[in-house]
């Protein structure tokens, strides 16, 4: 009985959900099929002739193949530097029995918590220091430092769920510390693994801030860097902006509709353990 009080409530907020989230995905999509004198013109909003002329535009710019391929190769490197680093940290964290367990872990929902832009200017002055400002892996190395404290406290509740036994009979069969890792608690974490990584993977394949921050050269932006600077001197070319925006969504939707059971079992077990 109680159940069938909160289904309206829950198909409410759903509904609500889907609004707030789909009306402006609506809007992309209509306006990149826009000519920039329908866009304009308060008397096409959903009536007009559709046309593919921005994403004829888009397709032959040089410049959306090159920020394809640097979008793609800034998520795999931090996805791939991040899970690299969180997922050994986030194994001891979930084993060690110690008072530094506590703290350490107040410090990395405290990192959470910093704002992106009040690490601007200090990475901007270490990537400089390091030559690795204006490069795919300076921006690689400072996205994956954004994500890291987050990937460890999503993986540990994984690592936390396994008995403890399995692990104390692989040593007893004499697997060492790192081998019991390897071989029995990371295949049993696979699901936080996968999860976490097809998160990292969505967000910074839209990451913006650091991208056009940390690059200086234009013909080496990301798709969310190469978005915003369609908007230009003299106007913004609407249909173009939106069509560059429903080409870089496209690998999003994919990954994120081939992952998607993952994601809402993954996020939802990380969330209570």
């Amino acid at each position: 009985m109680i159940r069938r009080r909160r289904e309206p409530v829950a198909f409410t907020v759903r509904t609500l959900l889907y609004l707030i989230y789909g009306l402006p995905l609506l809007w992309i999509v209509l306006t990149s099929l826009k000519s920039q004198g329908e866009v304009l013109s308060s008397q096409a909003s959903f009536v007009f002739s559709p046309t593919l002329d921005a994403y004829r535009a888009a397709l032959a710019d040089p410049a959306l193949g090159a920020a394809v391929r640097q979008s793609a190769t800034v998520a795999v490197g931090t996805t791939a530097l991040c899970l690299a680093l969180a997922t050994p940290a986030a194994y001891a964290l979930a084993r060690v029995r110690s008072r530094v367990v506590v703290p350490a872990l107040t410090l990395l929902v405290v990192l959470q918590m910093v704002p992106q832009t009040a690490n601007l200017i200090p990475l901007f002055w270490l990537l400089s220091q390091w030559g690795l400002l204006n490069t795919t892996g300076g921006l690689v190395l400072a996205d994956a430092v954004m994500f890291l404290p987050w990937a460890i406290l999503l993986l540990r509740p994984f690592f936390g769920q396994i008995p403890v036994s399995i692990e104390e009979a692989a040593r007893i069969d004499g697997a060492a510390t790192l081998r019991t890792f390897w071989s029995v608690a990371l295949p049993l974490a696979r699901n936080g693994f996968l999860t976490v990584s097809s998160v990292i993977f969505l967000v910074s394949w839209g990451e913006f801030l650091y991208g056009i921050t940390f690059m200086l050269s234009p013909e080496k932006y990301p798709l969310s860097s190469l978005i915003a600077v369609q908007a230009g001197a003299y106007g913004v070319d609407w249909p173009a902006m939106m069509a560059f925006a429903v080409v870089s969504a496209l690998p999003v939707l994919v990954v994120y509709v081939a992952s998607f059971r993952l994601l809402s079992s993954g996020l939802t077990m990380g969330a209570v353990k």
